[in-house]
């Protein structure tokens, strides 16, 4: 198997830390430093990783086709992959948090050897956080961001994965950042598309979403509320963000490594309301970082352009007021709506990237309304081993969904305490 140097970065900084990204390590590969010391050695890293962009990545016009169309696919073989297993690339129409048509990009990851019958198990992956800028894309990088954290053991299991990149990483921008709605039409409108790119996929499939990926995850269910497709079997959040306003808030305090998210945070707002000034949210450091941050680099860079940074609050007073920031706020509620197919969140006691707290209320208050779930939570768990460490429980369920068994309901329990 091909690999490259790396390791999946986990921030244990504070609460208000959130959305980490992923640089990954195959099992065999010797220990390495697993955050850059410097921006030179961010953008080191990232060059390493880094694959060049195709014509595939460019879309044609979308007027002829709708949502969930396959525009174009590549077989591509630069990917650390598993021994015989092999990818094909896919651009396809899909909509952003409007409705409005966009391209988006992928991978379809399939495993070794022959397909069972029926066709390969398909899981639907969502990421987390990769960067903002348009060569952010997972489907750009060697590793496509997790490797072995998760990713590539999936499909050593027996599944093939679709894995979206999200509009506007790999395709023309904006990426509507943190954006539930957004986030998670790219993953629904990746399914039918990677059926036309590769014919031996079964039809029913399982979505799974780390980080902001897991608040995508959200959304999934959500919308199958009301879309009901017959082949969607459910989906689990792993350490999916909640309280997005909360959580930037906390953010906005003395300036540390991790304040790079805000200029993240402002971007995505950006991303919905083209009209939104950024500099009446940003303060500090963050504006001063914000173009950098947001379209030189990715995740390392973002990173890196901070570990120098010291100083005061980056958020100006009064930024939860702002109608942008107010409708990005209420678009990514979760646990408000009814959810289709089984549900399955699953959080780290120990994460110090996205709260548990936060986690497991925004839970309970799903219970409340009336929503079915699975829940489990790991004890001493950060928020990237939570995704590592959980990763059998959630091929477990997705198992188990494939086969007819119905998904325990923890809310019960959940809602006595």
């Amino acid at each position: 198997m091909r690999t490259r140097p790396g390791s999946r970065r986990s921030l244990a900084l504070c609460a208000s830390l959130l959305l980490a990204p992923a640089l990954v390590t195959a099992a065999e590969a010797p220990p390495v430093p697993v955050m850059p010391k410097s921006l030179a050695e961010a953008i080191a890293m990232e060059k390493a990783d880094a694959l060049p962009r195709t014509a595939l990545y460019e879309s044609p016009d979308l007027a002829a086709t709708k949502p969930g169309a396959l525009l174009k696919s590549e077989p591509f073989t630069g990917y650390a992959v598993p021994d015989h297993a092999h990818s094909v690339r896919i651009l396809y129409h899909s909509q952003d948090a409007e409705g409005r048509s966009v391209a988006t990009s992928g991978v379809v990851l399939i495993p070794a050897g022959k397909a069972p019958p029926g066709g390969w198990p398909v899981i639907a992956w969502a990421h987390g956080t990769s960067g903002v800028a348009r060569q952010c894309a997972p489907s750009l990088m060697k590793d496509m961001e997790y490797g072995e954290e998760g990713l590539m053991p999936m499909v050593r299991a027996g599944f093939a994965v679709v894995a979206t990149d999200y509009h506007g990483l790999g395709t023309n921008g904006p990426h509507q950042y943190v954006n539930r709605i957004a986030q998670a039409r790219d993953v629904i409108y990746s399914i039918p598309a990677a059926h036309a790119a590769v014919p031996d996929l079964a039809p029913r499939w399982v979505a799974i979403g780390h980080s902001q990926g897991g608040l995508a995850a959200w959304g999934i269910a959500e919308m199958q509320a009301e879309l009901k497709d017959p082949n969607y079997l459910g989906a689990i959040s792993v350490a999916g963000t909640a309280e997005m306003t909360e959580l930037l808030g906390m953010m906005g305090g003395s300036v540390n490594e991790a304040t790079f998210y805000l200029t993240y945070m402002a971007y995505g707002v950006k991303a919905r309301t083209p009209s939104f000034g950024v500099a009446t949210m940003l303060d500090g450091a963050a504006l001063k970082h914000y173009a950098a941050a947001t379209s030189k680099g990715c995740w390392n860079y973002a990173y890196g352009a901070f570990l120098k940074e010291k100083g005061a609050r980056s958020l100006k007073p009064g930024w939860e007021t702002l109608p942008a920031v107010r409708t990005w706020g209420a678009e990514n509620a979760t646990g408000t709506k009814p959810i289709g197919g089984a549900f399955f969140v699953i959080g780290g006691e120990a994460d110090m990237t996205v709260p548990y707290s936060s986690l497991k209320a925004t839970t309970i208050k799903a219970c409340r309304l009336g929503t079915r779930l699975t829940y489990r939570s790991y004890p001493g768990l950060d928020h990237d081993p939570t995704m590592a460490e959980s990763l059998p429980d959630q091929l477990a369920w997705a198992r188990e969904r494939m086969a007819g068994t119905p998904a325990p309901n923890s809310c019960p329990e959940l809602t006595a305490r």
